[in-house]
């Protein structure tokens, strides 16, 4: 008898009916061969501080750093019963096999492996490694089950990372709180995160325009500019030049240009495009991909690739024809797929980027919601885009000599608008291109007049989630390219709950599709040491938890480091007086007298 365990009851269910299990019960599904049951997301947690000593029940600065020898675990309130039921079947005596059966990834081996540990479980380990959940999909997986050991090195990573949040979360938390006798909730990513919103509000805060001016010329209809001129007396002298004079066409310079498309959307690359066109948040996004996985329209969506396996290509060209059929892309008039830049092997990990499923052929996609059906809409469009012909189109730059100064006009022509085309099939495109015509000759002379144009410098805008993310991304990865491997704030699995921990604890708030941070926030990371809030230092931890995925630095190397760290600065604030000037109490006070 073989025991699979999913990460939650939906997937379970439909393992069951891909299987042909059929029987259930109170907590589990069983037959003859399998039995198949579910964690309810994290069953097994890390313990609190007073699991460990009652005396960490009460927060003092004499008791930190706090740092457990062992990490001890617990279950919490209402998973307490599912937790029985999978311990008991894990050492039912018919069992001879446990299959690890949630997400295929680092927190769904890290649910899994916490559950397996926790239950004292020692029966033989396997591994189910699936992209999609269509029947078809999970069949072909459980013919191909990998050896548990294979992804000890996940397993690892993800503990080092949960152990180091911990560390991080409880001791920094407890400390700051105390200095500043108020909750401060410190996390090892959030924080962070926190401080790349602080900087981008002070900038605009501080920021002071600067005047500078352009010189414009009317040649029938069509505009010709300087380059930026910063003082005003240089600009009108040049004015007073073109009075009355003649504009001279001295050049005209056409080049053709070819853009490729996007890529496949990774997790990121999807809530940042949901975002833009329909404001919805990194949570609404992953939540509705999630439920579009579920469904068997998706293929799994926490994940960091943006290609395709090779071995996928006639399956993609299948699910192209499959898309090509539902509206409004079935407008598209001979539409011929070039594929070849959608697979790299060596770009594809644990999963490959996010794209529709065959199964669009056999569901009812009228009882979808409107939102899933946004993101599904989504999904199969940059399946389209990935493998449309490039967008090539010719600028034209045309030069003008007036009383001995130079003006510049530019145009565009759109030679084949390729995957543009299908981008404007969505009602929100976030891609409107248009042509500007430029018809001029060198030698051709005009009577023109220049206007003096005043202007300003903007500063920069605030953080929408789209940009956010795009920052948390690329933190710490300003000297690669964009084929790098990236560091980054998070995972693309994680970085929506931090936005979203941001705002619940009050750190952060939302205006509109704005994200900003909030007073507290900002105080927060005025007091906080550069270790705490530096992007550049969390995101080498959160490439060292790659190394350790890769099997290439040793996890008690990288504990080590978060303990030293979290000892160094807990020793600095010994002689901290507390009884200096509190920013938050002060702020407290303004409040109340207001």
């Amino acid at each position: 008898m073989k025991l699979i365990i999913a990460e939650k009851p939906s997937v379970a269910f439909a393992i069951a009916k891909a299987l042909g299990v059929k029987g259930s019960k109170d907590g589990y599904i069983e037959n003859k061969e399998f039995i198949i049951s579910w964690c309810v997301g994290h069953l097994v947690a890390l313990a609190e501080p007073s699991v460990y000593d009652e005396k960490y029940a009460k927060w003092n600065y004499a008791d930190l750093p706090i740092i457990p020898r062992e990490f001890q675990c617990k279950i919490y309130g209402d998973k307490q019963k599912q937790f029985k039921v999978v311990k008991a079947l894990m050492n039912r005596r018919d069992i001879t096999e446990v299959i690890n059966a949630c997400d295929a990834g680092r927190e769904g081996e890290l649910i899994f492996r916490l559950v397996y540990n926790q239950a004292d479980c020692k029966k033989p380990m396997k591994r189910l490694w699936i992209s999609s959940m269509e029947e078809s999909a999970i069949r072909k997986g459980f013919e191909n089950l990998k050896n548990g050991g294979e992804y000890d090195n996940l397993y690892h990573s993800a503990l080092c990372r949960l152990w180091a949040d911990w560390l991080v979360g409880i001791n920094a938390t407890r400390l700051f709180s105390l200095l500043y006798r108020k909750t401060l909730n410190i996390g090892r990513v959030q924080t962070p995160t926190l401080a790349l919103l602080c900087d981008r509000h002070n900038k605009i805060s501080y920021f002071q325009k600067e005047k500078y001016f352009t010189a414009v010329l009317d040649l029938d209809g069509v505009k010709a500019e300087t380059q930026r001129i910063d003082n005003e007396n240089t600009a009108k002298e040049l004015v007073t030049a073109c009075a009355d004079a003649q504009a001279v066409c001295v050049s005209v310079k056409k080049e053709e240009k070819t853009e490729r498309p996007s890529k496949l959307f990774d997790l990121t690359a999807l809530q940042r495009a949901a975002n833009r066109l329909y404001g919805y948040t990194a949570k609404q996004t992953l939540d509705l991909a999630q439920a579009l996985y579920e469904k068997k329209l998706i293929t799994y969506p926490r994940t960091d690739s943006r290609y395709l396996t090779e071995d996928m290509a006639r399956t993609v060209l299948e699910i192209i024809a499959c898309s090509l059929k539902l509206p409004p892309f079935n407008s598209i008039a001979d539409f011929h797929a070039d594929t070849f830049y959608l697979f790299n092997n060596d770009k594809v990990s644990d999963h490959h980027a996010i794209i529709p499923t065959m199964e669009l052929n056999n569901a009812d996609l009228s009882a979808i919601p409107d939102s899933e059906m946004n993101i599904l809409k989504l999904i199969i469009c940059r399946l389209l885009v990935s493998s449309a012909p490039p967008y090539v189109y010719e600028t034209v730059t045309a030069e003008f000599k007036c009383g001995g100064y130079t003006f510049t006009a530019k145009g565009k022509r759109i030679i084949d608008y390729g995957f543009k085309a299908v981008e404007k099939l969505l009602a929100s495109s976030e891609h409107t291109d248009k042509e500007i015509s430029l018809n001029f000759r060198e030698g051709q002379t005009f009577a023109a007049n220049a206007e003096l144009c005043e202007k300003y410098t903007t500063p920069p805008k605030p953080y929408t989630e789209d940009t956010l993310l795009s920052a948390m991304e690329t933190a710490g990865a300003k000297d690669t390219t964009d084929d790098a491997e990236r560091k980054g704030l998070g995972t693309p699995a994680t970085r929506a709950a931090i936005i979203e921990k941001l705002v619940r604890t009050g750190f952060a708030k939302r205006k509109g599709k704005q994200i900003l941070p909030t007073k507290d926030g900002t105080l927060l990371v005025s007091v906080l040491p550069d270790t705490l809030i530096s992007a550049d230092m969390t995101a080498e931890w959160e490439n060292a938890l790659t190394l350790i995925l890769k099997g290439k630095e040793n996890p008690k190397t990288f504990m080590q480091g978060i303990e030293t760290m979290i000892a160094e600065f807990v020793n600095q604030y010994k002689g901290f007086d507390r009884q200096q000037e509190n920013p938050f109490e002060k702020e407290a006070g303004r409040n109340g007298r207001q």
